[in-house]
């Protein structure tokens, strides 16, 4: 805060400004600033907290300011408020299918799984699991019971100008695809996490949203996140963790003390830190050492050797490396469309508007097979896979729910099992992201999280896409629809485009 000096032109005003007294109004950040109808108070928020400070505080000069000013307020008045968490209730059965429980290669022919309300109940082979009464039975013979899908770096539109719709048909494609929790690893902070919270309150239809919120992003720019100490790092951590993030994105944060510090203050906060390396080796390399949570985007090399899977820890540091939009050459979103017909798939055009679909698709780059770059970056994905890395999904937002397919396809194609590939889409990213205790695998206990898939991807991982049911936290969908069943039937609204 300045005093407005009437000087007939612009005066430039900022944090290191001599030429007129400046003060530090907060003590982080804030939002929603104005005044006390007397001019005398600021007043602003943050999160769910409210924030003021008297003018008399923060300037010395002013009548009544105290000997000593008093520091930046800390904390505010909570003005946020509780609502319950979306709970259904019902009892369902999916029978005779194959199930793929993500506990290590386990499969389990003519199959049952069980859930009650928003949890799984039971698992095991028919005969040997007794169906509850009144259980509204799937029945899944011939086709594959899976956990969902996670998409671990996903980039969705939730909202605009912080108005959100009452039906998001970018939402709905991806749960027709299978998603049941993303993870978004740069999004507007305001939109991302109204569109978490309304979703887990049960009163919008979508997958589990997790998020970074705004980037922590280094490079000069309209949102640049100046961090020069550990004092600044932990500033942007709390600010964060405050409005609902569970990660942050350190993005061209140029020197490796600043990284290293966010990392520090994350620790110090409990939440986790994805960073992006902009495509240069060596700041994912460092990244790597310095034990961030995963490595967002591919490896920008076209092979690795024995240092880069010797300096990559196991099991601690995962790896998105996001093939869809692979460094290096023509990425891998740019191959489906040249070799199958993307806007005539039935499902992604039932969801996704045609002047949003078709421009994309139907007019292709093409080139011969031997210059996808992806084939090589898939292949170093497999290798940090059967290193022990945990290699997660991520489709970018490139190709609404589709896109975690093609993310599937494409590391078949480097040398992963469809086995390994589908680990990939679900219990890589739920222990990556730290939720393995609850998403992931489909076992007594976890959320009732389970897709339902018309065929054998275990033979044919192209069959991936063939989602039939979609249950999120125990709410039913026809996947090709959107329309709920179960204890509670609800057709989906046409949307506004149809």
């Amino acid at each position: 805060m300045t005093p407005f000096v009437e000087t007939g032109r612009r005066v430039d005003v900022g944090p290191k400004s001599k030429a007129v007294p400046v003060t530090r109004v907060s003590k982080d950040a804030g939002e929603n600033l104005h005044f006390s109808g007397d001019s005398s108070r600021l007043y602003w928020s943050y999160g769910p907290q409210l924030y003021w400070r008297d003018l008399k505080e923060a300037f010395a000069f002013l009548p009544g300011a105290p000997e000593k000013l008093p520091e930046p307020p800390a904390k505010g008045l909570d003005v946020g408020f509780r609502e319950p968490v979306d709970v259904p209730t019902g009892t369902y059965a999916f029978t005779g299918g194959r199930v793929v429980t993500m506990k290590g290669d386990e499969v389990i022919e003519d199959g049952v799984v069980v859930v009650v309300n928003n949890r799984i109940e039971a698992v095991g082979r028919k005969g040997d699991i007794a169906i509850p009464q009144g259980a509204k039975t799937i029945d899944a013979t011939g086709k594959t019971v899976l956990p969902g899908f996670i998409d671990a770096h996903y980039h969705g539109a939730f909202g605009a100008d912080a108005i959100m719709p009452q039906q998001n048909w970018h939402s709905d494609a991806s749960l027709g695809f299978g998603v049941t929790t993303v993870h978004d690893p740069s999004n507007d902070t305001g939109e991302v996490f109204s569109a978490a919270e309304l979703a887990r309150a049960g009163m919008m239809r979508a997958p589990r949203i997790f998020s970074t919120g705004t980037i922590l992003y280094g490079a000069a720019g309209d949102f640049k996140a100046e961090i020069d100490s550990i004092d600044d790092a932990r500033m942007h951590l709390r600010r964060m963790q405050q409005v609902g993030a569970i990660s942050v994105k350190s993005y061209n944060q140029p020197r490796r003390e600043q990284r290293q510090q966010i990392l520090e203050a994350a620790r110090e906060v409990g939440i986790m830190v994805v960073p992006e390396g902009g495509s240069l080796f060596d700041f994912d390399m460092t990244m790597v050492v310095d034990g961030h949570t995963t490595i967002e985007h591919t490896v920008p090399v076209p092979s690795i050797y024995a240092d880069v899977a010797a300096v990559w820890p196991p099991g601690k540091v995962g790896y998105t490396p996001t093939l869809i939009v692979g460094y290096g050459g023509l990425s891998g979103e740019y191959y489906w469309y040249q070799h199958t017909n993307v806007w005539e798939n039935p499902r992604l055009s039932k969801f996704v508007p045609p002047f949003v679909l078709d421009p994309r698709s139907r007019r292709r780059t093409m080139a011969p097979d031997d210059e996808w770059n992806h084939f090589a970056l898939s292949k170093i994905a497999d290798r940090l896979d059967k290193a022990g890395v945990f290699v997660n999904v991520g489709a970018h937002g490139q190709r609404e729910g589709l896109g975690l397919h093609w993310e599937l396809w494409m590391l078949v194609q480097g040398g992963m099992t469809p086995h390994e590939a589908l680990r990939c889409g679900t219990l890589n990213g739920a222990r990556s992201l730290g939720m393995d205790r609850d998403i992931g695998t489909l076992e007594p206990g976890k959320l009732a999280d389970v897709i339902v898939i018309d065929g054998d991807p275990l033979k044919d991982i192209r069959q991936s896409e063939k989602v039939s049911w979609t249950m999120v936290n125990g709410r039913l969908y026809d996947a090709s629809t959107l329309n709920e069943s179960g204890a509670r039937e609800r057709k989906r609204a046409k949307y506004w485009w149809e």
